[in-house]
């Protein structure tokens, strides 16, 4: 999710790969693994990316989490089970 938002969000700009994991600090190895989900970028490395690509911060935190959230759950039998479960939690502690 995030992973490819980056890479759809650097391919629009032009921007090369190794040029955006040289402005955030990163080994253009680890960037492509982050853009195919491989890896995940910690979420300090969000507000630089956000500002290098020119996109909200709180999309990307929102991709950002539903990503980790996605690499947790994907693979569990009932993970649409423990959304629903975690969903109806945040809301009842929002009350």
């Amino acid at each position: 999710m995030l992973g490819e938002k980056i890479r759809e969000l650097r391919e629009e700009r032009g921007i090369l790969q190794r040029e955006l994991a040289s402005e955030l600090r990163l080994g253009e190895g680890f960037l492509s693994k982050v853009e195919h989900g491989q890896k995940f970028l910690s979420k300090t490395h969000l507000r630089e990316l956000s500002r290098a690509l020119d996109f909200p911060l709180k999309d990307l935190e929102l991709l950002w989490l539903a990503s980790k959230v996605h690499n947790i759950i994907e693979n569990e039998q009932n993970g649409m089970e423990v959304l629903k479960i975690i969903e109806k939690q945040l809301r009842k502690s929002r009350k």
